[in-house]
């Protein structure tokens, strides 16, 4: 048997079924960002900092001083003073006492998810919990239950049957989803921790820097800190940057991962300068952005309810991502592919596996510089002239 053709049978056979259900993948230079002509929707740089002068100063710094790279692993060398700073400002901003960086979200919360829960534990995930945290929890010998998407009665009732004094349940959630833009009842959920003691997880990647009384994010702006067991938040979209972080109450979970995670122990770190320019985009928001914060929560909630008229399933969360479910995918991709010909907009094209069969969807990540009423109509006489 030649087991080259059999894998090349194999890889041919699978891409072949992709391409027919309109759900193959491809890597294309579509644009060239920050064209001012453009509205680039399909980004995460919620808060636009990526090409803020001081974020970019600052960046620049930390490469005359650094260099362009960390040089290695952070267990043997390359943990700088650049990147205790971060952490510092990182756990203060966000209400906690000890902080770790990561590579990406991805790695962070699958490290978590893979090493914490043990055998005879329990994880609790929200429905649309994202993938990393599945993946994660999957590679354990730890029962994983998905309780329905932002429902805390079944949360409760799955919290009833399962917390034992010879166990930890683990709950998990995002705070802003990232496909659908909504986010649970943070206060409930306090109350539930109170009541029933597990080991609580919030992913607040999508939500840091665009809510919190100082931009830092929704488990802050509901006053919840105190009761998250570990906040995980990304560098790479409101603050402009690349990578990720774990925030903890407890000393032992920051040595327990520095030290178990093969995810943190054998990865090249943070460069400096992406490092610098979390550091730059933080400040921003401190001192600039948080005056805007109001304006913008409000013209993002007014924007959505325009467009339930089209999409009745939007859900009306003044959170930066917006879901225009279209359904089938090769139609969401002909309405993106539009968008970007007829106006210059840039949208997301998300199908399965990403989001549930039937669900294909345009994705917006608005920003806090979207002229809302301007786009608004562009999308009320595109989507008009689709029906």
């Amino acid at each position: 048997m030649n087991i080259y053709s059999t894998l090349q049978r194999h890889i041919y056979e699978y891409l072949q079924a992709r391409e027919k259900a309109g759900l193959l993948r491809k890597l294309t230079p579509c644009f060239v960002k920050n064209n001012p002509k453009s509205l680039y929707l399909n980004l995460n740089d919620y808060l636009q900092l990526s090409t803020h002068p001081l974020v970019i100063q600052e960046a620049k710094k930390a490469l005359e001083i650094w260099g362009t790279s960390s040089g290695g692993s952070p267990a043997v060398g390359s943990y700088w003073p650049i990147h205790q700073e971060l952490e510092n400002v990182l756990k203060e901003w966000c209400g906690f006492e000890y902080g770790l960086l990561w590579n990406s979200g991805y790695t962070a919360n699958k490290a978590l998810l893979s090493s914490l829960p043990q055998k005879g534990d329990v994880v609790l995930a929200d429905r649309y919990v994202h993938n990393s945290m599945l993946l994660g929890a999957q590679e354990t010998q730890a029962k994983l239950i998905r309780y329905h998407h932002l429902n805390l009665n079944h949360l409760e009732d799955l919290l009833r049957t399962y917390t034992h004094p010879d166990r930890t349940v683990f709950v998990v959630t995002e705070s802003v989803f990232s496909m659908e833009g909504d986010y649970p009842d943070f206060s409930y959920m306090s109350l539930l921790k109170d009541r029933y003691n597990f080991f609580w997880i919030v992913d607040e990647a999508h939500a840091l820097g665009w809510y919190g009384p100082k931009g830092n994010g929704l488990v802050a702006q509901f006053g919840v800190e105190k009761n998250v067991d570990i906040l995980v938040a990304t560098l790479g979209k409101a603050l402009a940057s690349q990578g990720a972080f774990t925030l903890f109450h407890n000393p032992h979970l920051r040595s327990y991962l520095l030290n178990r995670s093969p995810e943190f122990i054998y990865s090249t770190y943070l460069t400096p300068a992406a490092t610098a320019a979390s550091l730059a985009a933080i400040k921003v928001i401190k001192t600039e952005y948080i005056m805007r914060q109001s304006q913008w929560l409000s013209q993002t909630l007014k924007f959505k309810s325009r467009l339930k008229q089209f999409f009745p399933s939007i859900p009306l969360y003044d959170s930066p991502i917006l879901p225009l479910v279209i359904g089938d995918p090769e139609k969401t991709l002909r309405l993106a592919a539009q968008l970007a010909e007829q106006y210059h907009i840039y949208v997301g094209a998300i199908r399965p596996p990403s989001v549930p069969k039937g669900t294909s969807r345009l994705r917006l990540s608005l920003h806090c510089n979207v002229a809302f009423d301007f786009l608004a109509q562009i999308l009320e006489t595109f989507f008009t002239s689709q029906r």
